[in-house]
């Protein structure tokens, strides 16, 4: 069967898988107190042109959301985010476990407006009654959003800049970072996200890694104990090596770019071929996340020869449905589901 189910189906590179093998007898400290994590954290500053990035890494990316949110509000404060944001709609009521309330706003294709949130931000301290209330006290993006879509280095810098005068954090989900860079619409570069976020994570998990993400705080604003934070809520590996291993890989020679780049070349191809089917998109994405209307007919025609993601209902006779390309998509496979269509 065609896989274009999401982009974490397979597993990890092989230069990651051989430089594991040729570790796997080493001694390492524990806990991430290692020399490979520390090469991976002095790799991911210099990307960053931030030298006094702090950097954990953490085992996948609803632990990351969930600590660092957890870590970084106080009890009376929560998240806010858009209605369509990953924290609020599949993370499973991981921030709202921690004991935090995501602040819903709207989303416009899965981003959130800065003249919007700088609305939402004077609303709630003009609210006589705001003290009976949840205090915003993070704000939430991610890049891509769930929906594929990116935003702009000119929005970035202006939500960035209503967090900054209202003194709430900028905190960026980076699941899918690598496909956010790499698109031939992006203008954010790595360098802009730790300019303009106080914190966000490097998406292993769904771009090369068999598992982790790379969380960074750019102001030297990490929580205190953070670490031990981070294993109360179950993101801390013993074997943390592992983790930095596979980024400290990633990050040689250019190596998260190349591979990110194959998940922009062959979407791109799946793209173009659907278009010259006639099928409609749902939403115009940049990246690796292709969200099409699909007839339930041919729909269910597909099954069980092609992978895919149900997204949501469109009318009565057919559905959104996601195609995702990854780092290991081959244009083979992506040729061959366009002779399904």
């Amino acid at each position: 069967m065609l896989s274009f189910e999401s982009d974490y189906t397979i597993g990890a590179h092989e230069k990651i898988l051989s430089r594991m093998q040729e570790m796997n007898m080493v001694q390492q400290k524990g806990y991430g107190a290692d020399e490979v994590c520390e090469s991976a954290k002095e790799k991911i500053r210099k990307a960053c042109a931030c030298a006094e990035a702090q950097i954990h890494f953490l085992v996948g990316g609803t632990q990351a959301n969930a600590v660092v949110t957890a870590s970084m509000l106080k009890r009376y404060e929560g998240v806010v985010a858009a209605r369509t944001g990953h924290v609020s709609v599949h993370e499973a009521g991981a921030i709202e476990y921690t004991g935090h309330k995501v602040l819903e706003i709207p989303g416009h294709d899965g981003k959130i407006d800065a003249g919007e949130l700088s609305g939402y931000f004077k609303t709630f301290w003009e609210d006589g009654n705001h003290e009976h209330m949840v205090f915003p006290g993070l704000v939430y993006i991610s890049h891509p959003t769930e929906y594929g879509t990116l935003y702009s280095l000119k929005e970035l810098k202006a939500i960035a800049e209503v967090c900054r005068a209202y003194g709430i954090p900028l905190y960026l989900d980076g699941a899918r970072l690598g496909y956010g860079l790499m698109s031939k619409e992006a203008d954010i570069m790595l360098q802009d996200i730790a300019r303009y976020c106080d914190v966000f994570y490097i998406g292993g998990t769904k771009v090369g890694a068999l598992f982790g993400e790379a969380v960074v705080f750019t102001k030297k604003n990490m929580p205190e104990h953070f670490l031990t934070m981070v294993k109360q809520q179950g993101g801390l590996l013993a074997k943390g090596w592992l983790l930095g291993l596979q980024f400290d890989t990633l990050f040689t020679d250019g190596l998260y770019e190349k591979i990110s780049k194959n998940a922009i070349d062959t979407a791109e191809l799946l793209k173009e071929g659907f278009r010259k089917k006639g099928y409609e998109f749902f939403i115009a994405s940049p990246t690796n996340q292709q969200f099409i209307i699909m007839d339930n007919e041919t729909r269910e025609r597909l099954q069980g020869k092609v992978a895919y993601s149900f997204w949501e209902k469109y009318d009565e006779k057919r559905t959104v449905v996601r195609f995702a390309t990854s780092w290991a998509t081959r244009k083979e496979d992506v040729e061959e589901l366009c002779g399904l269509i």
